[in-house]
């Protein structure tokens, strides 16, 4: 038996050593393709580590970094060929292939990086540590009230980008010894200003709104998922009216670990067909896309679980509700937005139409959104965001200056004798 499990185990092992391989070679033969990077032209790279399992950390940046590209050229460090790989595909940012240490210090020699960005904590950040004469700078990868945010490797970093007063609070509750003032800038979200996209409908005087549940958890802290205990009832009634238009975003990992769970999503989109086939001018949506943007604009009224959606619809200063989760072992956070957000019960699952109507409607629900609106992420205009990112970039660029100019001009590359590589793969 134990031979059996071995022989298999090596099987998959050689199977992803194979499409790994292969993998690298479209990626090279892609570039190839595309042409050498131009010397000396870029002055800001994105660190990328991960594969394409976590590219919703990169995407959601494609378009800001694309407006920064404008003044500052912009390359993406991959490390990961399938991250490389989607990057190319989705047409993002300029993409440097650099799986070794190696690849890395050759192009970094050609160019002239001065800032590196980076959109999570991957272990292997810590190879890209060791070039100084750069500021190192944390952008995230989303604004939430998770543990994540205030990981006390953001004192790792020369600088972080944070979106607003909230997270100043979360990072000076927990992190000794961290200069705040110094250290970090606050930016909003930028994204926010590109929350845009085509609608796959004609908008109408149908109320709109956004159902984004997120996948069911793997223990019962995380728990927040709401399609099997809230879901399939809010979508019928909203299907009913005939007033509503439903946009149903269910996170992709939605029924993976609990087969309830699964059916009951396969039941609202059975719903959501049934409900288009007998009037096709409602237009409901089932959204299974890898943009996110237009759905946060374009709906009048969103419902979210716990998630990074909560605080993604946040910024886009629109009315929104929270489901509370059934599973009362669910960790809630009740320190930020959650402690005065609008909740909604298992019960109130069956008054959504009212509950829809009050949060859009009621003066003291919007004055209270407008307020922790502000709080997470300032001012929220059109434009605004966008403003304080580059002016980020460029205080960040100035300082770069500054420090530059009392360079003794020793060499910028450490002896790599005692780095550790990894073979080309």
């Amino acid at each position: 038996m134990g031979v059996v499990s071995d022989g298999k185990k090596a099987y998959r092992l050689l199977r992803k050593a194979l499409a790994s391989r292969s993998a690298v070679q479209r990626v090279r033969r892609r570039l190839a393709a595309q042409g050498p990077h131009p010397h000396h032209h870029y002055r800001i790279a994105v660190y990328f580590a991960d594969g394409a399992v976590n590219m919703y950390q990169m995407r959601q940046w494609y378009r800001p970094l694309a407006e920064l590209a404008k003044r500052w050229p912009v390359v993406v460090l991959s490390r990961s060929a399938t991250g490389a790989e989607k990057l190319i595909e989705e047409d993002g940012p300029p993409v440097a292939f650099v799986p070794t240490v190696r690849n890395l210090e050759k192009f970094l020699a050609k160019q002239d990086i001065r800032i590196v960005l980076y959109v999570n904590q991957n272990t292997r950040n810590f190879q890209m540590f060791r070039y100084g004469r750069r500021w190192h700078v944390f952008i995230n990868h989303g604004e939430s009230d998770k543990m994540y945010m205030t990981t006390n490797q953001y004192k790792a970093y020369d600088y972080a980008l944070i979106a607003g007063q909230a997270a100043r609070d979360r990072l000076s509750r927990t992190l000794w010894d961290y200069d705040l003032d110094t250290r970090t800038i606050e930016i909003g979200r930028p994204q926010a200003d590109h929350y845009s996209g085509t609608l796959p409908y004609a908008p109408d005087e149908r109320r709109v709104v956004l159902y984004a549940p997120t996948w069911e958890g793997d223990r019962p802290s995380a728990h927040y998922g709401s399609i099997a205990s809230h879901g399939e009832t809010l979508v019928a009634r909203l299907l009913a009216t005939g007033r509503h238009r439903v946009i149903y975003r269910p996170h992709p990992r939605s029924g993976v670990v609990n087969d309830e769970y699964g059916a009951a999503h396969r039941r609202i989109l059975a719903a959501i067909a049934e409900a288009n086939a007998a009037d096709p001018a409602a237009h409901h949506v089932h959204d299974d896309g890898p943009e996110l943007g237009w759905q946060l604009a374009a709906a009048d009224v969103a419902v979210v679980d716990i998630s990074a959606m909560v605080y993604d619809r946040l910024a886009a200063g629109k009315p929104l509700l929270i489901t509370r989760p059934a599973d009362e072992r669910a960790s809630i956070d009740t320190t930020g937005y959650l402690s005065a957000c609008e909740w909604l019960t298992v019960d109130g699952a069956s008054s959504i139409v009212d509950e829809v109507e009050r949060v859009a409607a009621d003066e003291e629900a919007v004055a209270r959104l407008r307020t922790w609106v502000r709080h997470y992420f300032g001012d929220t205009a059109p434009g605004a965001a966008t403003e304080k990112f580059h002016g980020a970039i460029e205080q960040l660029m100035q300082k770069w200056d500054e420090w530059h100019a009392r360079d003794t001009g020793a060499d910028d590359e450490e002896d790599d004798d005692d780095v550790d590589d990894e073979d080309d793969g």
